[in-house]
């Protein structure tokens, strides 16, 4: 099992959540997250300065068994892109073990 954790801009979390879902990824957490990036100068909107050094993203989690890595991480990069910088980041670990609390079982069918 993979742990795929995607940061990405908020405007286009309604097309990845429903590309995600168009793949078979049904299940995922995900928070409004604030993070430091690499932009450094401030936009100005209707003569007032804004900082961009503090940007809003989504932070999505997303366990999926290992036949599935590929194509939830092709959808996430296909769906939250928009080619400008701060599209954001995918990380990807390896899960040691599952449970469902209801029925205890464990593995991979947990996902299901």
């Amino acid at each position: 099992m993979k742990k795929i954790e995607a940061i990405i801009r908020k405007s286009k979390f309604g097309v990845v959540k429903n590309a995600l879902h168009s793949v078979g990824v049904t299940f995922f957490s995900y928070w409004d997250v604030t993070g430091i990036g690499n932009e450094k100068e401030g936009h100005v909107y209707r003569g007032i300065s804004y900082s961009t050094s503090d940007i809003q993203r989504r932070y999505l989690s997303i366990v999926v068994n290992d036949d599935f890595e590929e194509i939830t991480i092709k959808t996430l990069l296909d769906a939250a892109a928009t080619g400008e910088v701060g599209d954001g980041k995918i990380f990807v670990s390896d899960i040691q073990e599952c449970y469902r609390i209801r029925t205890k079982e464990k593995g991979g069918e947990t996902l299901r």
